[in-house]
């Protein structure tokens, strides 16, 4: 976490000026980045980066929130850090990796640094998990609220940001940049279904399970990892995993647990959730509903998912289509009207009904690859040009 500290045990400031009295963010003070004296700063969060990936061997960071990153520098903290990782890398041996997490959509945090871009390896793209959300739960609250059509899922399976210099209506001005999907490889966009963040930071910290029947649950599974995009999984969601993912605290001072959960109830607010049903941060047993239910693996439809998850990472390995990185080929349809989408990677199909009724998809020869429904078989019926799928259900048709 090299965008702040945390207000409790926080002593850096005693040893020198880490911390910027000129802004803060919403965890409070910003590391000082580029004022007086800022040098040493600077080294001391590089220097950590080396020793986690040189000295213990990790393989890459992930970089929170590199947006709140305050840093008005001729050379970006986030370049002079890919600078010294990738000479580490070459004095290894090893591929060291630089993930940040951006709520940006700037393609110039990826951008190689010969094309004067920062030059980190890949970051993740939220706009894929708000259009998928939406797609599945049709909930258009908050930030979800401009991804309510079909067509934003569309755009962001070929295009990589939904918001790339389009009106924001939750930020209330233009967001984004465009990707230069011409010479930029899809893998550098990291995309989930649920993470820590998106589950965590709801009212209740409630999975998609609260929400999604299984067939649901396997055509997000499958735009995951058959989609255009480096995957990434939260923990128990290749099993369906029922428990929540509760936001939860253990500040040793009370006042400043009040206000973390004084600051939670706000934010929430804002998203249009009702603020009576937060738990209780500081609460014990909030932690505790967190934990994973392993005995749920010993449940029949839970066997079903986890088998499922391992069918798609097993084609992903097997079939060059799903991997290859060109953005020209990845294709999509979809219809507004009929709540169908398909997703065409290479010559390998991913047809999804999202509707609560069966619908005839257009759809040429082909190999039934993987299939999942809800209950029963997914493909109802197969004509010349056309495919029937059942309700909430997820085909992959292979070369015909």
């Amino acid at each position: 976490m090299y965008n702040h500290l945390g207000p409790s045990g926080n002593y850096l400031p005693q040893y020198g000026p880490y911390l910027s009295d000129q802004a803060g963010n919403t965890w409070g003070s910003s590391l000082n980045l580029d004022g007086a004296d800022s040098g040493p700063v600077r080294r001391y969060i590089i220097d950590n980066a080396l020793m986690w990936l040189g000295e213990y061997h990790v393989d890459g960071l992930r970089l929170d929130a590199v947006h709140a990153l305050r840093d008005h520098s001729a050379l970006h903290l986030l370049e002079e850090l890919a600078v010294e990782v990738s000479a580490l890398s070459a004095a290894t041996g090893r591929p060291l990796s630089l993930v940040a997490e951006s709520d940006l959509n700037d393609p110039r945090l990826i951008t190689g640094r010969e094309a004067n871009g920062y030059g980190l390896d890949a970051q993740w793209s939220d706009d894929f998990h708000h259009a998928v959300h939406v797609a599945l739960t049709g909930e258009v609250t908050g930030y979800y609220s401009d991804f309510e059509p079909l067509g934003a899922l569309a755009k962001v399976l070929s295009k990589g940001f939904f918001h790339n210099g389009t009106y924001s209506s939750f930020r209330g001005r233009v967001h984004g940049r465009e990707i230069d999907t011409e010479r930029m490889p899809t893998w550098r966009l990291v995309v989930a279904s649920q993470n820590h963040d998106q589950i965590g930071n709801r009212a209740i910290g409630d999975r998609l399970t609260a929400q999604l029947d299984a067939g649901q649950l396997a055509i997000a599974a499958t735009l995951t990892l058959l989609g255009p995009y480096t995957p990434m999984l939260f923990m128990g969601e290749e099993w369906g995993a029922t428990t929540p993912w509760q936001f939860f605290t253990s500040h040793p001072e009370a006042e400043l647990g009040e206000a973390t959960a004084r600051g939670r109830i706000a934010e929430f607010a804002r998203m249009g959730w009702d603020p009576s049903v937060v738990p209780d941060p500081q609460d014990p047993a909030t932690f505790e509903r967190s934990t994973l239910d392993w005995h749920e693996l010993e449940q029949a439809h839970h066997v079903r998912m986890l088998e499922y998850y391992r069918a798609l990472a097993a084609l992903r390995r097997s079939t060059p289509d799903v991997t290859d990185p060109r953005f020209d080929r990845t294709t999509v349809e979809f219809s507004e009207a009929d709540s169908w989408l398909r997703l065409r990677r290479g010559q390998t199909r991913i047809l999804v009904n999202f509707g609560a009724t069966a619908r005839s998809l257009p759809a040429s020869a082909g190999p039934v690859l993987l299939s999942f429904a809800t209950d029963g078989a997914a493909v109802l019926r197969r004509g010349s040009g056309s495919i029937v799928l059942a309700a909430h259900s997820v085909v992959v048709l292979g070369r015909p």
